[in-house]
């Protein structure tokens, strides 16, 4: 029997939640009745050394390996070979994402880097089944216009508004994709709002978590940074304007003031890194906010903090709140699009309002509450974990 040939593409395999989601699905396959290909635009990232071996990680693009250069080494390579379209296409995406881009504008940045760089970037050369972009943005349009393939997919993993000059840009791209995938009913919604003409092709499958993998990785042990007898807060998220630090920064300042014995770990790297540095620093809360960079496994974090907070403005499931239910944490989130899709306020945590107040009320609310803490413990562990039967719909939509 012949095994059908798939083609997952990504941005890369850092440590959120896309990407722990690819993770899982890749270990669930059945590969005795696929082969797999895996396409990543950076390469290094925490998770690839999670990838399991019946995966095959394709070569870095020709641009990929390009951008790892120096400007100066970048523009003798381009002498020395007599092709100037790279260093071009670089100086020119450069050019632009400095000139009309806002600090965190990924969905701009996606078209903006297509736009500029797509025409050196090489198609694939082999013919696959199906090619599934596990992402929005710049893996949708790599499969949409450099693969050939039976069938394409798209996942969209965050609640995607798009207007003016991003809706038709990317609707050109969304045009050739046979199946878009939503990763929550929300985000789904979400999606259909900017596209409705989609209506037929879009259906929802969860992220997909394993409770079992992650009890077992969070039983390792944590670092010595995140010894403390007082309460331990944790968040798990990329540092941009999506995770709404700002929120939390006030919220700890609050914390503070109000005499709380506690401090609020983060594990995540990204644009807004020195901005919350400087917030930490102005406002005197080096002994209370730490940022403790990406973490491979984050679970043991996850096990051994006291409240679990999200402040996320918006996301397409919230995968991170997920783990920390599956460890039975009090979860602390905003209400985000997608955050009822997984949360009951007061049952498995507390769903409060988009600002510091009702953040850092909802913390105080856990601490001071022991009955509540219970409550919300007690539901914890005895609701479903994890969705890893979600593995037979990926089954049924690629069949």
């Amino acid at each position: 029997m012949r095994k059908k040939s798939l083609l997952f593409v990504i941005d890369s395999l850092d440590c959120a939640g896309a990407e722990k989601s690819l993770v899982t699905l890749l270990s669930l396959l059945d590969y005795t009745k696929y082969s797999v290909d895996l396409m990543l635009f950076a390469h290094g990232t925490l998770l690839e050394a999670l990838v399991p071996k019946e995966v095959n990680i394709l070569r870095p693009l020709k641009y990929t390996k390009f951008t790892e250069l120096s400007l100066n080494k970048a523009l003798l390579h381009s002498i020395r070979h007599f092709n100037y379209k790279m260093i071009y296409s670089r100086i020119k995406y450069s050019y632009k994402i400095r000139t009309e881009v806002y600090k965190d504008e990924n969905i701009q940045r996606a078209r903006l880097f297509w736009e500029n760089v797509s025409s050196v970037i090489e198609e694939n050369p082999k013919e696959y089944d199906i090619a599934i972009s596990y992402a929005q943005g710049i893996p949708t349009f790599y499969v949409a216009e450099k693969v050939i393939a039976k069938k394409k997919i798209s996942w969209v993993n965050v609640s995607y508004r798009l207007e003016g000059k991003e809706r038709g840009f990317q609707k050109n791209y969304y045009d050739q994709i046979d199946k878009i995938v939503a990763v929550s009913d929300s985000t789904k919604d979400v999606f259909l709002e900017t596209y409705p003409i989609y209506t037929d092709k879009v259906e929802v499958i969860y992220d997909i978590t394993n409770p079992e993998l992650i009890v077992k990785m969070a039983n390792l042990e944590t670092d010595n940074e995140f010894q403390f007898e007082g309460i331990k807060i944790l968040t798990i998220g990329r540092l941009n304007f999506q995770k709404g630090y700002d929120i939390a920064l006030e919220a700890c300042k609050k914390l503070k003031e109000r005499g709380i014995n506690f401090r609020w770990y983060v594990l995540g790297k990204g644009p807004l890194e020195e901005e919350i540095k400087q917030y930490i620093n102005k406002n005197n809360l080096t002994d209370y906010f730490f940022l403790l960079g990406v973490k491979a496994n984050p679970y043991p974090y996850i096990k051994n903090c006291d409240i679990y907070v999200q402040t996320s403005k918006f996301e397409g499931f919230g995968l991170a709140i997920a783990e920390a239910r599956m460890l039975n944490k009090p979860v602390v989130t905003t209400k985000f699009d997608a955050v009822f899709n997984q949360m009951i306020h007061e049952k498995n945590g507390l769903v409060v309002d988009m600002n510091s107040d009702a953040v850092c009320k909802g913390i105080i609310k856990f601490i001071n509450d022991q009955k509540l803490r219970e409550k919300v413990r007690h539901y914890l562990e005895n609701e479903k974990k994890g969705n890893v039967e979600e593995i037979e719909r990926f089954y049924q939509l690629i069949e």
